[in-house]
């Protein structure tokens, strides 16, 4: 669909099928009955980029069951070129479900054992000349957790040279690693290799200590970045360049499933640096399209238009 230009955005990790419950506030033995959707936070990212209008594509990998033509099918409705996806022989694709208690609290279980199709993603399935050429290319902490994924990934940055905009999400999730050396020691090659670093500010934690959010800005800036991205939850987000520094306030909405706000804030996040726009504006759209979502039961199912998210800025403005 894509493949005579450049992607606009290109991210690369993890994919999966989320089946989550629609009896909301209620633990997962008594659920009855559950929403399919796609998932992964790299393939969600794709698909909010997609929503606002970019020409988006995920490098991924699928198991050879079932599930698989579902990825590859829903990524295409969404508008997200699905031909970098590809199929495992063996391995299952992941399976995630959640609890929603609502406002804050949602664990994840994961089914990746004994590991997951897009952990096997290795250097010579890439195309890196392609991954250079994107106009913003998006990379995951999750990939850095496994081999040979870790390799693939640290070769897909290098072969951006620092290029804009290169984006490490540092999406640290403990489950998937040994320990939190391991997690900071890793993340800290890949922040090293980006232009752009966004994740929470408990995600930094393994990389730069616990510090402020000012602090771990600035720590995370200190490892090569121009851009660093600091999501505060219920307290905003803060970005912060080498000159420049942004603290913008949440959006109030009524939350009920918070889990893919993180990736419509990635989503958005991609359509601002890609349309130049200053800083402060960059994150008050970004943390508007996480609200949306967040107001609502999926994540890549129920990524927001641009209209939508300009409506609920305007409406708390």
């Amino acid at each position: 669909m894509f493949a005579a230009m450049a992607f606009e955005v290109l991210t690369m990790g993890r994919v999966g099928v989320d089946l989550y419950p629609e009896q909301i506030g209620v633990p997962l033995a008594e659920v009855r009955t559950f929403r399919k959707m796609l998932g992964g936070s790299a393939t969600n990212v794709a698909v909010a980029a997609a929503r606002l209008g970019r020409r988006s594509g995920v490098i991924t990998k699928v198991g050879d069951d079932p599930f698989g033509p579902y990825v590859r099918q829903a990524l295409g409705e969404f508008g997200v070129d699905a031909s970098r996806v590809g199929t495992h022989p063996t391995l299952r694709t992941p399976v995630v479900f959640c609890e929603i208690f609502p406002p804050d609290n949602f664990p994840i279980l994961f089914y990746r054992q004994p590991t997951a199709p897009d952990m096997t993603l290795d250097v010579g399935e890439l195309d890196l000349d392609e991954i250079a050429a994107a106009d913003l290319f998006w990379t995951t902490g999750t990939g850095l957790s496994e081999e040979p994924s870790r390799t693939a990934t640290l070769a897909a940055l290098d072969a951006r040279g620092r290029r804009a905009h290169t984006v490490h999400d540092l999406d640290y999730r403990p489950v998937f690693w040994s320990s939190g050396e391991e997690a900071g020691r890793w993340g800290r090659e890949a922040v090293a290799r980006a232009t752009v670093v966004v994740g929470g500010r408990t995600e930094a934690v393994p990389l730069v200590g616990d510090l402020s959010p000012s602090e771990t800005a600035r720590a995370l800036l200190d490892l090569g970045p121009e851009l660093a991205v600091v999501k505060l939850g219920p307290e905003g987000v803060l970005g912060a360049t080498r000159d420049d520094q942004v603290v913008v306030p949440p959006i109030p909405v009524e939350v009920v499933n918070g889990l893919g706000a993180g990736d419509a804030f990635g989503g958005a996040l991609c359509h601002a640096l890609l349309s130049g726009w200053p800083l402060e504006r960059t994150l008050r759209f970004a943390n508007a399209a996480g609200a949306l979502v967040a107001s609502r039961l999926g994540c890549a199912d129920d990524m927001g238009t641009a209209d939508e998210i300009e409506a609920l800025l305007s409406s708390r403005t």
